[in-house]
């Protein structure tokens, strides 16, 4: 079963999608075990499993990748959409598209601390097309 979900992404950031993610998991059906494969289709924003408990982590993890990944540099050459088109690209092919997530007794196999985050490497709103499937 493939659940496609519209998430609003205010701007730049690792914005969490357990829930929605949960939620499809859960009305796919899949009582015990299997496998839930999530997929962003963009290239300029990517999916993670990170922490959940505490936001600085969050806050870190984006500043490092903006200090790895500077606007302006001079080597881009794709800059049709703005200064921050070309590093939101490469940011999405340093991180994740698709993430696999065991099932286990119906429910996604996430620690205690882990969540689902779509990373918008954007700086402006959007709305990005992500896809869940659930297999048993």
């Amino acid at each position: 079963m493939v659940t496609r979900l519209a998430i609003r992404s205010p701007g730049q950031g690792l914005h969490e999608i357990t829930g929605q993610v949960r939620r499809a998991v859960r009305e796919s059906g899949v009582g015990g075990e299997g496998l839930c494969t999530i997929f962003i289709q963009h290239t300029s924003a990517s999916l993670t499993i990170q922490e959940n408990a505490d936001p600085s982590a969050r806050r870190d993890l984006e500043a490092w990748l903006n200090r790895l990944v500077p606007e302006r540099d001079p080597l881009y050459t794709h800059t049709t959409e703005g200064p921050d088109d070309m590093p939101s690209h490469v940011k999405a092919a340093l991180t994740a598209t698709s993430l696999s997530i065991p099932i286990l007794d119906g429910e996604l196999g996430l620690g205690t601390w882990q969540g689902i985050y779509l990373w918008e490497h954007r700086r402006h709103a959007s709305t990005r097309k992500v896809l869940v499937h659930v297999g048993a």
